[in-house]
């Protein structure tokens, strides 16, 4: 998954080679998640599901990229990634647009 860029520097400075291990260790395979417990998914082969080219990604499943301990990650296709990020993407998605929509206001009241 791209990390956003106001996230970076909250990832360790050798994440490349977290990542990396953590999707070795998974044999390049997904790990599955919670949604999808039985998924295998190959890195850079066709999705058994989907169809799409799998993109193996590393998930913190706290959501806190500071915590790189191994049992908090988790090597995921996009799919099962996706899917377990979704509730946090939307609550993200909803506070900027908040945030945006505040601050237009709070514009709009500094030029009446």
């Amino acid at each position: 998954m791209p990390i956003r860029p106001e996230n970076q520097r909250r990832y360790p400075a050798d994440w490349p080679a977290i990542s990396a291990r953590v999707r070795a260790e998974a044999g390049n395979h997904c790990e599955g998640s919670p949604a999808y417990p039985d998924c295998r998914a190959e890195n850079g082969k066709p999705h058994p599901v989907t169809g799409s080219k799998v993109v193996l990604t590393v998930a913190h499943l706290d959501h806190q990229p500071e915590n790189c301990s191994r049992d908090n990650l988790r090597a995921w296709c996009q799919r099962c990634h996706n899917t377990y990020d979704a509730p946090i993407r939307r609550a993200g998605i909803r506070k900027r647009r908040d945030a945006a929509a505040g601050q237009a206001s709070f514009e709009l009241e500094k030029q009446s």
